[in-house]
């Protein structure tokens, strides 16, 4: 003879917010513990201190302008200039992004709700850009502000800044994408820095090596190429492309849109490899 017995369960009669809100909700923790928010005090030093680290030059170019009446840094160069900055916080806040769900297994729980791996890769890799994003563009419209306060002689230099704010939000995505990709790889996470750290080390050292080779035999054309392995100076090359600034690097890059075309691959590329490690991952 079977019983039944009321142990409280209750239907929820709430509202449904749908898949959108709660890919909008992954989003937002993500990004909060990129920047450590909810976490202990020293979750918060690093972010935190890399970000300020690159508010630092904005406040020397105003204070050039203020008191040298000389345009400070260029925003256009912004970027190359604090990449080794940008790095070391994509190296060391990535893995807080990714590690966490491989590491404790919880994927299944994540995608037990109407959520899609494709959802959940974009909601890591978004709020990484915007993390990226953010260390870049405040600073940006911080000197911009300056610029405009201080009045300097001739013309603001607007265009230059929109065309960085432009191509800055590529260089987030594209980082994120790749960063975040990289990171995955483990769930330890710090072997995740040191992955994304020796990516971008090799990258850098091998650029001025191949550059310097072909320059000294003559092929110039294919020195300009080389430039491209470096994820800062690929972004550069867009931007002379779209908005004609000065390049950032010795000898230009290769003409035409081939820089913008090898950014939306190499995106497409680290974005799928995510979504496959997660797939992965999650079959477990």
């Amino acid at each position: 003879m079977s019983e039944i017995y009321d142990i409280g369960y209750r239907h929820y009669d709430g509202p449904r917010l749908g898949r959108g809100h709660t890919t909008l909700a992954l989003t937002v923790h993500s990004l909060r513990g990129v920047f450590g928010l909810g976490r202990p005090a020293r979750g918060k030093i690093v972010p935190f201190a890399l970000a300020a680290i690159m508010v630092l030059p904005a406040v020397v170019s105003i204070a050039m302008m203020a008191l040298l009446r000389q345009r400070g840094m260029s925003y256009s160069g912004f970027a190359v200039f604090m990449q080794a900055v940008l790095a070391i916080f994509l190296a060391a806040q990535a893995p807080t992004v990714v590690a966490p769900d491989l590491r404790f297994r919880v994927l299944p729980l994540y995608l037990s709700r109407p959520v899609t791996i494709t959802e959940y890769v974009g909601a890591k890799v978004v709020a990484m850009t915007l993390a990226l994003y953010a260390l870049l563009a405040v600073p940006m419209t911080v000197m911009f502000l300056g610029e405009l306060l201080v009045d300097l002689p001739g013309a603001p230099r607007t265009k230059e800044y929109a065309g960085a704010m432009v191509t800055g939000l590529l260089l987030a995505l594209l980082l994120a994408a790749f960063g975040l990709a990289i990171a995955s790889l483990t769930p330890r996470r710090g072997l995740g820095v040191a992955s994304v750290i020796a990516v971008y080390l090799l990258a850098s050292a091998s650029v001025p090596i191949l550059y310097g080779t072909l320059l000294s035999a003559g092929n110039d054309d294919a020195a300009r190429w080389a430039w491209l392995i470096n994820p800062f100076w690929l972004v550069d090359a867009v931007q002379v492309w779209l908005f004609g600034t000065s390049p950032n690097s010795e000898g230009g890059y290769p003409g035409g849109p081939v820089s913008f075309v090898i950014v939306v691959l190499l995106i497409a590329a680290a974005a799928a490899a995510l979504a496959l490690r997660y797939r992965k991952a999650a079959s477990r």
